[in-house]
């Protein structure tokens, strides 16, 4: 897992041109007002990655248009790319979505997909970076 210091995250997204909300997204779990995020209604082809790491999360092929406001997809990119955990903040359970890699905070995961995996991973476009095809 990568550690670094709360400075050393925000100056690392700095360094990336990360937009302001990504600090508290990413670190503090805050999460983006619905379509809000820039990538919301991005579907071009392309790769998303995690805006702290650069971990490779989601194809643009497991992209879907949810109508919740958040970019959503139907799977990881490969196996164990997003680890996950319980989150009952907010008088609610639900399933954290974090990068395996440095623990940022993606989102979250939902059983209420609409294609064959049943699954909707409802991310903050803030904890993401995008890069075309």
């Amino acid at each position: 897992m990568i550690e670094k210091t709360d400075e050393e995250w925000r100056n690392l997204l700095q360094s990336r041109g990360a937009e302001a909300a990504a600090f508290a997204v990413t670190r503090h779990a805050a999460t983006e007002r619905p379509f809000s995020g820039k990538y919301a209604n991005v579907f071009e082809n392309g790769s998303y990655q995690c805006i702290c790491c650069g971990k490779p999360l989601f194809s643009s092929s497991s992209k879907f248009d949810a109508g919740c406001g958040w970019p959503s997809f139907d799977r990881e990119v490969s196996a164990g790319a997003v680890a996950t955990r319980s989150d009952h903040s907010h008088g609610m359970a639900r399933t954290e979505a974090l990068c395996a890699d440095c623990g940022a905070h993606l989102g979250h995961l939902f059983d209420d997909g609409p294609t064959e995996t049943g699954l909707r991973y409802c991310m903050n476009s803030a904890s993401l970076h995008f890069t075309p095809a």
